[in-house]
Parts: structure tokens; C-alpha cells; sequence
């Protein structure tokens, strides 16, 4: 099997061993509704309503979609229609938290005897891929009549520096994580279950395989400790050997992959009725006075978080929700963190981030991304068919395979801006493509 590519990143794993501690309740928490891949939450609620943790305060609006609970118990304070981080409109409830902390009174375990009822109390968990993806968990999960899977791949690697939130999960959360391991196997009848933990892990490796023994179907496969292995289609490849056609969704191969953390919390809910209303998130980097890992409500400002680890360090210069390879730089502290935010990091002047601009020059043909690049792709030439204007070109060079890892822009001794560049090229292509689409469904139209 050939070998794909990857780098060796530090791991800077300092919580791995820090057991999570719970968050005071904070004065308000925002929620918004689009905290998952398509369709937004459509609100259920209105300014001034009580709630309570795990009320619904937004319904899934279809099929590719999740509902919104709340995470605090108080008032519906404001309803907001845009999006802090992104700028984009999309609604945000913003809670008034009592203090309480009390739970709604409607909170049972659902019962489920077949595979649809076993899909249902997924979606209603509000699980989606807590690893970053965001996609909701009961659509992933939903195949094709015709389709068969062979695996189900729960992902535990966390290749990302400084994240240990799922480590955590694999730890303190085995148990749960364990029984929604076998669920997936009751109700999709796949022919192997593995959870996969990158061997830098031993604790959680240990932990998993005492659970798994002498379950037929069920396995832990340890794998190295490479960036970014925990990316859907190089785990695929890595664990079955198969690869992910363009356009391809992994069903389509008989495969799917999972966050551990997912499966965890939608275990969870079935096993208690209590739906996805926080998470553990790492608050940790060079710029955090006491690292931590933290239970935090979903919609918990970052400043929240920070102040419970001692605050920021003098000269910190960005703050992102999620690694360093691909997390999302925020422009001020009281950003929420949402279903998907594992981390939070603190970068200071002084120290190496990924995320500084450096001064570029020219490339100097070195090839080493076209050697990093786990899809193979060749990123010097999509730069070129970018700046050249191309989009046919970037069609020919699979631009759209790229995973956005960020290997090419770690290694590139030039230091160019090829992650930035994939990212632009991609929607350049997708311009091209809409553009041709239209034109030829205005020749059919012109014909008739």
C-alpha cells in the first residue's frame, strides 16, 4: 500500500493528564443556530421565555440539520441575526443564566427497538462531528438502501498540537463511548468497528482495548503519530487502504468515520435523555496562565474560559478556537464556543504559531509539499493555475481533494500562502463550473 504523506508536528500535549474541570455557570451563553453543516436551526422560542438545560430553543430544519438546546437555565435575553464569528446572518439566542442550573422537566431517554428510532434519537441528541466537521451525526449515518458499510472508523486520533479533549472523552467518557460503539454496530450491522488512537495515547488505547476485548466485530488499531491522520479520508485510507474517489462520500466505499466524542455523546443521550449541552474543550498554548481541560455549557464566551485558566499572559497575540494547523483565529474574547470547538488557544509574540504571516519568497521548487500532501496533489502547480486564472487547470490538478491540513504551508520553505490559495482556488473552480452550468442550461433553453 503506498504511503500517503503527513508531517511530524510537536504534540504539545500538556492536559492529556488533566482531568477536565467543570466550568462556574457563566452570566449568558449565545447560541447559534447554524453550529453544524447545513441548515440553521429554525428558533422555537422567544425573548423573555424561561428555559432550562436541554429545552429546545431551536428545531432541526430538515433532513441535513440539528436542534439547538439550552445549555443554561434562565431567559431568553435577545435574539441577535448575526453571526459573531463569521459576520454572516444567522440567528443567535442569546440565555440570561438564573444560576440554577435546572433541568427541563420533559428530559427522558428515547426507546429505540429498530434503526430508524435508533437514527431519531441521534438527531435529537443534537450530535454532529464534534472533531470540527460540524456534520450532523443522524444524517451521516442515514444510507442508502443498497448501501452495505464494512467499517465504521470512530476517530480518536486528535492529531492537532495541544488538543486533548477527546483524549479526555476516551478516558473519562469510556463507558458511554463504548455502549455507542456497539449501538452503531446493533442498528448498521457493519462488519468491523475499530476505534482508531494515534500511538502518542497509550492511556486511551489501554482503556479502549479492555472494553473491546472479546467483542466480536470490534477493535482498537493504533497509528502513528502523524498530521493529519485524524482527516476522514487519510484515516479511511490508512486503516482499509481505500481511497475516497473524487466527490465521493465514504458510504459509497462501505465506510464511515466518526468522532469519539460524537458517539459519546449521543451514547449519552439515549442511555439519559439529555442532549449535547456542553462539551469538554482544552484551553491551552503559550499565551494561557494554567492550562486546562474544561466542561464548558455550548455558547460560553472565551473570556469565560480563559479567566477559569488564570487569564492570558502578557503579550499574546491571537486567541483561535480549535488546533493550530486549522483552527479559526477570533477577533475578540467574547466569541462563543459551539458544538464543534474542542480548543482554545492562546499564541504570544514570542512563540511559533502557524498563524503568523511571515515574509514569502519566491517558490523555490523543492517539491517538499508535493512530498508533505497526504491526497498527492502537486500544489505548486494549483498556485500557478490560480494566479494564471485557470480554472480549468485547477480542474485537471484536483484542487477540490484537497483536505485545507495546511502540510503544504507547514513545510514550504518560501513560506507561501498555499493553504490560502486552495481555499480561493476552490471557489474559483466552483465560479467556473456554476458559470458553465448556466451557460449550457441557456443554449437548452434557447434551442426550445
Amino acid at each position: 500500500m503506498k504511503k500517503l504523506g503527513g508531517i511530524l508536528v510537536p504534540h504539545f500535549k500538556n492536559t492529556a493528564a488533566m482531568r477536565p474541570e467543570t466550568l462556574p455557570v457563566p452570566a449568558e451563553v449565545r447560541l447559534p443556530m447554524s453550529m453544524h453543516e447545513g441548515a440553521p436551526a429554525n428558533p422555537v422560542v422567544k425573548t423573555g421565555d424561561t428555559v432550562k438545560i436541554g429545552q429546545l430553543i431551536g428545531e432541526a430544519a430538515g433532513a441535513v440539520s440539528s436542534p439547538v438546546y439550552s445549555s443554561v437555565s434562565g431567559k431568553i435575553k435577545q435574539i441577535d441575526y448575526i453571526d459573531s464569528l463569521t459576520g454572516k446572518k444567522s440567528i443567535t439566542i442569546t440565555i440570561a443564566s438564573d444560576g440554577m442550573q435546572e433541568y427541563w422537566e420533559g428530559i427522558t431517554p428515547p426507546v429505540i427497538t429498530n434503526t430508524a428510532e435508533f437514527l431519531e434519537a441521534v438527531k435529537n441528541s443534537g450530535a454532529v462531528g464534534l472533531g470540527g466537521a460540524g456534520y450532523p451525526t443522524a444524517a451521516k449515518l442515514t444510507l442508502k438502501e443498497n448501501v452495505k458499510l464494512d467499517y465504521i472508523l470512530v476517530n480518536g486520533a486528535e492529531c492537532e498540537p495541544f488538543i486533548s479533549s477527546d483524549t479526555r472523552t476516551m478516558i473519562d467518557d469510556a463507558a458511554d463511548l463504548f455502549e455507542g460503539m456497539k449501538l452503531l454496530q446493533k442498528y448498521l450491522d457493519p462488519k468491523n468497528v475499530i476505534i482508531c488512537i494515534e500511538e502518542n495515547k497509550p492511556e486511551p488505547i489501554a482503556i479502549m482495548k479492555k472494553y473491546c476485548a472479546g467483542t466480536p466485530g470490534m477493535e482498537v488499531r493504533k497509528l502513528p503519530s502523524l498530521y493529519p491522520q485524524g482527516e476522514r479520508k487519510v484515516l479511511v485510507y490508512n486503516v482499509t487502504g481505500r481511497i475516497v474517489p473524487e466527490g465521493a462520500r465514504l458510504p459509497d466505499i462501505g465506510c464511515v468515520v466518526i468522532n469519539c466524542s460524537t458517539v459519546a455523546a449521543f451514547a449519552k443521550y439515549i442511555r439519559t435523555g439529555i442532549p449535547l449541552v456542553s462539551r469538554c474543550i482544552t484551553v491551552d498554548g503559550p499565551g494561557i496562565v494554567n492550562p486546562k481541560n474544561v466542561i464548558a455549557p455550548i455558547g460560553t464566551p472565551v473570556r469565560s474560559l480563559v479567566e477559569f485558566c488564570g487569564g492570558l499572559k502578557d503579550g499574546v497575540k491571537m486567541v483561535t478556537l480549535g488546533g493550530p494547523m486549522m483552527g479559526t483565529a477570533i477577533p475578540d474574547l467574547d466569541i462563543p464556543v459551539v458544538k464543534v470547538t474542542s480548543a482554545v488557544l492562546a499564541f504570544t509574540e514570542k512563540s511559533k504559531s502557524p498563524f503568523e504571516a511571515p515574509e514569502t519568497t519566491a517558490c523555490l521548487k523543492c517539491g517538499r509539499c508535493i512530498v508533505k500532501c497526504p491526497m498527492n496533489l502537486m500544489p505548486p502547480y494549483i498556485e500557478n493555475a490560480f494566479e494564471l486564472k485557470k480554472p480549468e487547470l485547477l480542474q485537471k490538478y484536483k484542487v477540490n481533494m484537497c483536505l485545507e491540513c495546511g502540510c503544504c504551508a507547514y513545510t514550504c520553505p518560501a513560506k507561501r500562502p498555499l493553504v490560502q490559495v486552495m481555499s480561493l482556488s476552490k471557489d474559483m473552480l466552483w465560479n467556473y463550473q456554476a458559470a458553465l452550468k448556466a451557460a449550457k442550461a441557456a443554449e437548452v433553453r434557447e434551442a426550445q
